[in-house]
């Protein structure tokens, strides 16, 4: 069974997205912001993580570059409502997968997911 987390200070949006995977076959544990997403990432392995850019505590960007200094192979996905080139540019210089801009249709964000999911 594939495992995902689900990165964002919004509980709606967390729950959107476990629903989403869930209803796919994956096992999906969230996290409000950065910090305990990586504190999650050190205990368990993940196939996908999926976070948002504007978070208390630690963006998506700091957690996503802490996260690679360990981990350069599991595919991230920003999921944010920042559309600025800058931002996907620094995004994709630290290593993310890829990008989708909320609001989004969950079987787009599955679409997604089962690309990159090996």
């Amino acid at each position: 069974m594939k495992r995902a987390l689900a990165v964002d200070d919004s509980a709606t949006m967390r729950n959107l997205v476990k629903i989403a995977l869930e209803a796919e076959g994956f096992t999906v544990d969230t996290a409000e912001n950065g910090q305990e997403a990586l504190e999650l990432t050190k205990r368990n392995t993940y196939d996908i993580v999926i976070s948002d850019i504007n978070m208390p505590v630690m963006d998506g960007l700091t957690f996503l570059r802490e996260f690679r200094a360990n981990n350069k192979r599991t595919p991230v996905l920003m999921l944010t409502t920042e559309t600025e080139a800058r931002k996907k540019e620094q995004a994709k210089s630290l290593g993310a997968t890829g990008w989708i801009v909320k609001p989004f249709k969950p079987e787009d964000l599955v679409k997604v997911v089962k690309r990159v999911v090996r």
